[in-house]
């Protein structure tokens, strides 16, 4: 160990950013951290692991103070990969201890954590191949909500992780959806969690990773660089470097999803943190003493979904957050953000937590406009995605509730029989009152992470038909609920497994009961059948430009008959579009509507032919009807169509 050198920051090129960071001239690292009740901050590294499989760090420096409560220097000749952790001891009548670097990068898997030592990395070694990628715009997005964890889990393996994912982005460019959405992945201190109980919010989640000893590592590198190929074959290949460390890992897969057409939202949690918080962790960094949980550096003493709320108050934490998300645009070229329980925020943050969320969308749209903001806040707020010269927050988009619970709410009515009362006028008010100042800002759902957890709601397929959640009945409803969500406006988000009628509700163990049933696509008919239904929805979605544009106007809601329909279109430039949705269980022949113009519309879309693929009894236009006089419906035209039991057509002109 050397003789406690302070460590220079003199000549340093510029101001030293927060963390470790490598200088691109490979002279060495910067090493910052904010701890303003410390008496010292040290940095220890060079560690390395005796016979008995102790670690030890052969090197410890003093870092120099500065102003604002921070503490920085310079490490000559450290390279990418080298261990370090801090070590502060407290003010007077404090304690003293080790530190895991709240920017690390990643984490080492061992030691495991809590005892990890901080990683340097340097984010410039990995390959991108992404160059000239861009997501679609907000209002086409089509979201799939997945658990990097459960979501796939090969056979021989405990769980999934970043590179399973990576395996199945055939399947998810099939299915047509054009982004995804994991749930938290930054670093939790549980086995299995959900990721709302982040602890370590720049390193990715280790056990989504694969170590750089498993054998399967080498496997994964192939299929990396023939899915690479089989759609880039002019790109350069993944070299073994670029997928060594789970944040590597992470990068690979938004690598590979940009080529084949996916962007990637990341989840973010700035509400709230941890729900384990030790005494290597950001939660008392500076070892203030523990009479308050309000001395704590970042958190505040009240309590959230198990873990504290941030002290919004303190500008160090606003910025510790706000570099969290420059971070993942930057260093994971994320293409937009989900921010959960920004009502959390608001609510418990007061002017601080608005100021907090004003300075990340306005910062974030500064550094990368073309990534989305969405925000998670209940009730629904119109102000939450005003701009913020407006007063507003800032956000693009929200999560909403109103059609998703009318959907919900008119499927389970129907379970009831062909006799029950079916509120449609409920469906027809959420399409027609988004609250929102563009109706593109809703992002609707019928299911998600939260809804269809174990011991909440149900599924659709079960809430359809809770006695058999593959019969007609639930086939059909559910049909109907997922169009419904896929036609209306806003951004449609899937959650995993209801593109393919997973009835089961969702738990973030793996290996247990409630996991996808992926076998179900080639042993249950009605699975693979509501797959194609899935994917062929998904397509009529992404290529009438009508269905993911701003005009709306439900014009016919009969509850007693269970029909709905809507016109969408494009502002000022056409590409009418007509959508009928039934949860009738019987099918009308001649049933008389309004159509906007006279002429052909084309039924290019028919929920009915899903029904044991190819449907041989299916209730349909023949390919379309013409509409004329006289006009209904306080539109144009009108004509008779089909319109089948427990069905939604789509027709275009």
């Amino acid at each position: 160990m050397d003789d406690m050198a302070m460590l220079g920051v003199e000549n340093l090129p510029g101001p030293i950013p927060l963390g470790a960071n490598l200088l691109g001239d490979g002279s060495g690292a910067t090493f910052k951290a904010w701890a303003p009740a410390a008496r010292e901050v040290r940095l220890r590294f060079n560690f390395v692991q005796d016979p008995s499989g102790t670690w030890h760090h052969q090197r410890e420096a003093r870092l120099q103070p500065l102003q604002g409560g921070m503490w920085a220097g310079f490490v000559p000749g450290i390279r990418h990969g080298a261990r370090y952790l801090f070590y502060v001891v407290g003010p007077a009548g404090g304690g003293e201890g080790v530190k895991r670097d709240p920017y690390a990068r990643e984490l080492s898997d061992v030691p495991a954590w809590p005892d990890s030592h901080c990683l340097l990395i340097d984010p410039a070694r990995f390959t991108w191949h992404d160059a000239g990628y861009r997501p679609p715009t907000f209002h086409e997005l089509i979201v799939y909500q997945l658990h990097v964890g459960t979501w796939f889990i090969p056979e021989g393996r405990s769980h999934g992780t970043f590179l399973d994912v990576l395996t199945r982005l055939p399947y998810l460019q099939a299915l047509g959806i054009n982004a995804i959405q994991p749930l938290p992945v930054v670093e939790f201190p549980t086995m299995f969690s959900l990721g709302y109980n982040g602890v370590d919010y720049f390193s990715p989640e280790m056990d989504y990773g694969v170590g750089r000893g498993d054998p399967a590592l080498d496997a994964y590198l192939a299929t990396a660089n023939r899915l690479l190929h089989e759609i880039r074959p002019d790109l350069p290949a993944y070299a073994r470097r670029d997928i060594e460390g789970t944040a590597n890992q992470l990068r690979m897969l938004v690598d590979l999803c940009h080529l084949y057409g996916i962007a990637v939202l990341f989840d973010v949690v700035y509400n709230h943190a941890g729900g384990n918080f030790t005494k290597r962790g950001m939660y008392f960094f500076d070892e203030q003493p523990r009479d308050s949980q309000n001395n704590s550096l970042y958190f505040t003493d009240r309590g959230w979904a198990g873990g504290l709320v941030f002290a919004y108050w303190k500008d160090e934490v606003k910025q510790f957050l706000i570099d969290n998300a420059l971070f993942y645009l930057a260093e994971y070229h994320a293409d937009g953000f989900r921010y959960d329980e920004v009502s959390v925020i608001r609510n418990e943050g007061g002017e601080h937590g608005w100021l907090l969320c004003r300075y990340i969308t306005d910062t974030c749209r500064f550094v990368k406009p073309e990534a989305i903001h969405i925000a998670e806040h209940w009730p629904v707020d119109g102000q939450i995605v005003q701009p913020t010269a407006a007063g507003g927050a800032g956000f693009d988009a929200m999560q909403h509730d109103g059609l998703r619970e009318a959907v919900r709410g008119a499927v389970g009515q129907a379970a009831a029989g062909g006799d029950a009362f079916v509120d449609m006028q409920r469906i027809g008010r959420a399409l027609s009152e988004s609250r929102l100042r563009d109706a593109w800002r809703a992002v609707q759902c019928t299911e998600n992470h939260d809804l269809v957890y174990s011991g909440r709601g149900q599924r659709i397929a079960r809430l359809a038909d809770p006695s058999d959640s593959r019969s007609w009945y639930a086939r059909s409803r559910a049909r109907v609920a997922l169009a419904l969500t896929v036609t209306a406006p806003g951004i449609a988000q899937l959650f995993m497994g209801q593109e393919f009628l997973e009835d089961k509700q969702w738990h973030d163990e793996p290996g247990g009961p409630l996991q996808i049933w992926w076998n179900g696509l080639g042993e249950d008919h009605s699975m693979a059948d509501f797959l194609r239904f899935s994917q062929d929805l998904i397509g009529v979605r992404r290529h009438h430009r009508g269905l993911s544009a701003a005009g709306c106007h439900v014009y016919h809601v009969h509850d007693d008959n269970r029909v709905l329909a809507l016109h969408r279109w494009v502002p000022d430039a056409g590409y009418d579009v007509l959508v009928v949705a039934s949860l009738s269980e019987t099918s009308y022949y001649r049933y008389r509507l309004g159509f906007p113009l006279a002429g052909y519309w084309r039924e290019v879309f028919n929920s009915d032919a899903y029904d044991h693929w190819p449907n041989p009894r299916v209730a349909g236009n023949g390919g379309g009807v013409h509409a004329g006089a006289p006009g209904m419906h306080g539109l144009a035209a009108s004509a008779d169509i089909v319109i089948p039991a427990n069905g939604l057509l789509v027709l275009a002109r």
